[in-house]
């Protein structure tokens, strides 16, 4: 079935108040999902069967939320988007409640750990705890499988009606190499009978396996994690590859130690203290009736409506009322209504009496792509911008030992530039991006770095004396940036501040460098350091919606 088409029946099934606009731009935001992240407007175009004009007016509605970043050619997802995933995995709680758990399982293990919740007649991915080797076993946040070539896929037809079995065939036999099932390779038609019996087991062993039904290679075994009602709340599975153990070994070694962990996990949730919601604000309303007013008939006001409804919900908010969401958007409660009217009917709300409560499907808007993202490819597009807007070169480091190593990096075109690549190391001691790495450190950790061997000097005027470096280090930490000036060498001169994580730690530093000739200090601190400090807080932003979940490596 084509994308087209799909879009065409959910428009025409859908009941009469829904919001076409809303249901167009989800559509869209699939796509993008789907195609790894990235497409030009032309491929969305025929993607979706929209209209060209229709596609600019939803990008350009979706990069003005900072959903997405219209580049000449291209539409990428932005880490901004995540926070609509994070509504769900936020109010979902077991990430924050389990993921420890499951972490150490795959320490203990030293095997892959996923915990997974069903999507209808798939399963999707809520935490992942990976194993670095060089056959890496994992999936993405908010990646779906079919249930039937999972390990946990027969624990969640265990629990299934008539109706749900009736729906799993109906959506087999329109769909049977599993093509919608984007993440995995397409599959010869599932055998209805060897998935119900794998079910009936998996009701009876209370545990299932998965031996190479997903790709050749891949064995699984999966638990269920019930909630103190008694209910399936997700499920714990550990992925392995057949160099390491066969499906039986896999259960013969590994099961105790997983059924031990579901108990553990089942016991944290028993003991987990009651959400307590945030207070909500209600200014989403008055912000998109402003984008309208700006941006005119290019911005789709009931589309980023529709959007912030998904981003009401959170920890505390796990289910709300039509007027629960007219409070926290700021809505009218007919426009809150129509949204979820719309998103009940495309599987993003399930509604039981007047509460509603979003569904893992809002983890394939953009979740998967973005739950990748590395620290420099979160910041690639500001240090572009910067680097368009001070017309000198703008890079990211982290530190190494006693080196900065450069992971991001944007050139200016000029004719006398300042040329460094990713990778290159150089000397902390001697470099703006070192000195605010060093800084961030502990008082103890820089005094046993100072109490080392004198760093060389690289210039003339590099600062190597223990005494002299210690005291620029705490004046770098109290002002919050470095200048340095041809210290690293003769004529090159670069500002720099600090990149923070979630908790306030710093773990990378952003610079602008260029020829001592081009600025003064003072101009350096007056023209540059204030765009510096913007575009270090804009990779913030981003880099703190990206790792509310996940884990971000720094390059």
């Amino acid at each position: 079935m084509s994308p087209t088409h799909t879009l065409q029946q959910t428009e025409t099934s859908a009941p009469a108040e829904a919001v076409a606009p809303l249901m167009r731009g989800i559509a869209v935001l699939r796509r993008l999902t789907d195609e790894g992240g990235t497409m030009s407007p032309s491929s969305i175009e025929r993607a979706t069967g929209l209209a060209r004009s229709t596609v600019d007016r939803i990008t350009a509605t979706l990069a003005r939320m900072e959903y997405v970043r219209v580049d000449g050619r291209e539409v990428t997802l932005a880490p901004h988007l995540m926070e609509l995933g994070n509504a769900y995995l936020s109010a979902l709680r077991l990430p924050s409640l389990l993921g420890g758990r499951a972490d150490a399982l795959a320490g203990e293990l030293d095997e892959s750990v996923s915990l997974a919740v069903g999507d209808g007649d798939g399963i999707r991915f809520v935490h992942q705890a990976t194993r670095r080797r060089a056959m890496s076993l994992s999936f993405r946040i908010g990646d779906l499988l079919p249930a039937e070539r999972t390990a946990p896929g027969p624990l969640l037809a265990a629990g299934w009606d008539a109706r749900e079995w009736q729906r799993w065939r109906e959506q087999r036999a329109a769909d049977p190499e599993g093509l919608a099932f984007t993440v995995v390779p397409p599959h010869a038609p599932s055998d209805e009978r060897e998935f119900a019996l794998r079910a009936e087991r998996a009701r009876h062993d209370g545990w299932a396996l998965d031996d190479q039904l997903i790709e050749p290679g891949l064995v699984a075994l999966a638990a269920p994690v019930r909630s103190p009602g008694g209910e399936v709340a997700c499920f714990v599975s550990v992925v392995s590859h057949t160099s390491r153990h066969t499906a039986a070994s896999l259960r013969d070694t590994l099961l105790p130690r997983v059924l031990a962990a579901a108990a553990a996990m089942e016991q944290d949730l028993r003991q987990a203290p009651p959400a307590v919601a945030p207070d909500s604000s209600a200014a989403l309303a008055s912000w998109t009736g402003a984008s309208k007013q700006e941006l005119g008939r290019e911005f789709i006001e009931s589309l980023a409506r529709g959007l912030t409804v998904l981003a009401a919900f959170g920890e505390g908010r796990d289910t709300l009322t039509l007027t629960d969401v007219a409070r926290a958007t700021g809505l009218a409660r007919a426009t809150a209504r129509r949204a979820l009217i719309t998103l009940e009917h495309l599987g993003y709300v399930t509604v039981r009496g007047r509460d509603h409560r979003l569904t893992a499907r809002v983890l394939a808007l953009g979740y998967p792509p973005l739950s990748v993202a590395t620290l420099p490819q979160i910041a690639q597009p500001h240090l572009a911008a910067l680097t368009g807007q001070v017309r000198d070169s703008a890079s990211l480091a982290i530190l190494i030992g006693d080196d900065i190593q450069y992971t991001g990096r944007v050139a200016t075109r000029r004719i006398m530039n300042v040329h460094i690549t990713v990778g290159t190391r150089f000397p902390a001691h001697a470099t703006s991006m070192g000195r605010v790495l060093l800084a961030a450190l502990s008082r103890a950790e820089r005094e046993t770095r100072l109490a080392g061997a004198e760093p060389r000097a690289l210039t003339p005027h590099t600062v190597t004396r223990p005494d002299e470096l210690r005291a620029t280090l705490e004046r770098v930490r109290q002002d919050g940036y470095a200048l340095v000036d041809e210290e690293l060498e003769v004529g090159l001169r670069s500002v720099a501040v600090p990149v923070h994580d979630r908790s306030g730690t710093v773990v990378a530093a952003v610079n602008v460098a260029m020829h001592s000739s081009s600025r003064t200090l003072e101009e350096c601190v007056r023209d540059v350091l204030p765009r510096l400090r913007t575009a270090a807080g804009l990779i913030e932003a981003d880099l703190h919606i990206t790792e509310r979940f996940v884990r971000v490596p720094a390059m």
